[in-house]
């Protein structure tokens, strides 16, 4: 038989079922921390699901504060910087002075109702508050366990202070939200009843939470200042102001897209003409962001050029088309251009790919022009077919970009059809007419909006506008003379007389010389005084240097001293060469006579 050991003295194993025991003991804390680790990594883990969900400021707040109740405190709140709502850098607090904090976000159990910072006001933050101490040293800062004093370096007023101590608020916590070195705000919590108090590891967790939070709050900022950035300088590149048009009543309005992605590619412009007339124009860079914005800023200068050379818009979206041909960026852009004559109710209108322009009538009734689409500028595939469109009193021509019928959850067709039944509405006296028909498309718009209105609208009831037809012989001079003289009488302006019929001769006469023969004389009085005398001829006039022994070669130069500024343009039948001069100014008079 085998002597067992414990008989000379050795001691007998324990029972490995109490050891066991012992050993299960021993352990049981850090299994429990262990759980515990894994259920706020899970937690952490659920945080970048439930929070930064969007790019907005505002709503990522709201998500912060809304995750942490019930699962970390019973009441939360958040606050951001003032510049930081501004898509600006966190402020450098210095000193004790109180930094600009906004209310974002408050979170609160059922049954709490604490009074803190109203949502959207600037929030309090004196010297002798701990959310400043959090503001300056980027540190958490705990009260474990709150004493009466507490109260009043926590809550924004007194009576907050109050209402906080009655609810059995007895914890509070407060941790900066930092991302990338910027300072963005801060974030408080508060636990009432009968839960225990904040602990180290529950700052632990809170810090944690405030850096992953303070991520998505910053790309929420970063991202705003980029749309911002776009949206500057798309509205600089876009004209201001429109000019004075007669027998139009223009409108405008510009609406960026949400995502600044999406922004930098619509542009829009309106042109006074000589005679009276108006050119209106909208196109659109197939395009985003900074470079399409740059882009865009290119083709409008060379369109308002284009337009200020009083081209035809066929032959401007031809000229056009080779600009955009030469820019660097590849980029092509679709665009229409309409061009008003008040004289005759026409409408001249091309485009490049662009979506059809709406007429409305003065009965409401509003339907798309037919207008031939030719090919994108840029793609090189000329020439565009103009359409002319005769209209009647109180029309109304409404222009467009393609990002106000586009949508995520519409059709096309829906969208056009809801855009012409918007258009037909009645013209708001306020003038909001192109805000009111982007409202009234509505939709989930993904792209940049532009509407351009134009309403037409008789001339002066005094007979603003003056046509004759001249006769093709040597005649005609002394009838446009003539026509001249009276009509300038009977509007008052006798002082333009003497120099406005030597400028009718001299048009009469080159029209004779150099361009078959004249066909009509137009006056039109607005802000100035235009004369105009079309012909038949295909060449352009151009001022020549005439030697002192020429007899003739002078007329152009003699008109280029008398008028503020003279040119001519072609015209289907030939060309028309025009000057205009100056209103006299009247003393008391509010405008022309």
């Amino acid at each position: 038989m085998r002597e067992r050991p414990w008989r000379h003295g050795l001691r007998r194993p324990r029972n490995p079922l109490v050891g066991g025991r012992r050993i299960l003991r021993g352990t049981l804390r850090p299994m429990t921390e262990a759980l515990g680790a894994r259920r706020r990594l899970a937690w952490l883990n659920e945080a970048g699901l439930r929070i930064g969900t969007t790019l907005d400021l505002r709503r990522t707040a709201e998500e912060l504060a809304a995750f942490t109740v019930p699962e970390l405190a019973d009441g939360s709140a958040v606050d951001l910087l003032d510049t930081v709502l501004r898509f600006q850098e966190g402020d450098r607090v210095r000193g004790t002075e109180p930094p600009q904090l906004r209310a974002m976000a408050v979170s609160e159990i059922d049954g709490l109702d604490l009074a803190p910072d109203p949502v959207g006001e600037l929030s309090v933050r004196t010297a002798d508050r701990l959310g400043l101490r959090c503001l300056i040293s980027r540190e958490p800062v705990l009260l474990a366990r709150m004493t009466r004093s507490d109260f009043a370096v926590v809550a924004p007023t007194p009576e907050s202070a109050d209402i906080m101590r009655r609810a059995g608020v007895h914890s509070y916590l407060v941790v900066p939200l930092v991302a990338r070195g910027v300072l963005l705000g801060l974030a408080d919590f508060v636990r009432a009843g009968s839960r225990a108090p904040f602990t180290q590891a529950d700052v632990a967790l809170a810090m944690e939470l405030a850096s992953k939070a303070a991520v998505y709050i910053d790309n929420a900022r970063l991202y705003g200042r980029e749309r911002e950035h776009v949206v500057t300088l798309q509205r600089a590149l876009l004209p201001r102001s429109s000019p004075s048009t007669p027998g139009l009543d223009v409108s405008s309005c510009y609406d960026p897209a949400g995502d600044p992605a999406a922004v930098g590619g619509d542009w829009f412009d309106v042109v006074a003409l000589p005679s009276g007339r108006t050119a209106l124009m909208v196109g659109d860079v197939m395009g985003r962001g900074l470079a399409a914005a740059a882009t865009m800023g290119r083709l409008r200068t060379v369109a308002r050029t284009l337009m200020a050379l009083d081209i035809a818009p066929e032959r401007l979206l031809a000229r056009l088309d080779l600009a955009a041909r030469d820019l660097e960026e590849d980029q092509v852009a679709t665009c229409l251009c309409a061009v008003y004559d008040p004289c005759g109710s026409t409408f001249r209108i091309a485009s490049a790919g662009h979506p059809p322009p709406v007429l409305t009538g003065p009965d409401g009734t509003a339907s798309f022009l037919d207008v031939p689409a030719g090919a994108p500028l840029g793609a090189g595939v000329i020439p565009y077919d103009p359409v002319d469109c005769l209209v009647s009193g109180q029309s109304r021509l409404t222009l467009y970009t393609d990002g106000l019928i586009r949508s995520r959850a519409a059709g096309l067709t829906g969208r056009m059809e809801r855009l012409r039944e918007a258009v037909g509405y009645g013209v708001p006296v306020d003038g909001s007419v192109c805000r009111g028909i982007i409202e009234r498309v509505g939709g989930d718009r993904s792209d940049d909006a532009i509407v351009l209105f134009a309403g037409v609208r008789p001339l002066g009831p005094e007979g603003d506008v003056y046509v004759r037809t001249l006769p093709p012989d040597g005649k005609a001079a002394g009838q446009a003379r003539t026509a001249v003289r009276e009509q300038l009488l009977k509007w008052g302006l006798d002082d333009l007389v003497d120099t406005t019929e030597l400028v009718v001769s001299e048009l009469v006469g080159n029209a004779l010389r150099y361009g078959n023969a004249p066909g009509e004389l137009r006056l039109l009085r607005h802000e100035r005084l235009s004369v105009e005398v079309s012909d038949s001829g295909p060449d352009l006039p151009q001022i020549q240097h005439a030697d002192v022994s020429d007899e003739s070669g002078r007329g152009l130069q003699l008109i280029n001293m008398l008028c503020r500024r003279w040119g001519s343009c072609r015209t289907p039948g030939g060309k028309v060469v025009w000057a205009e001069q100056d209103l006299p100014v009247r003393t008391g008079a509010a405008g022309p006579a």
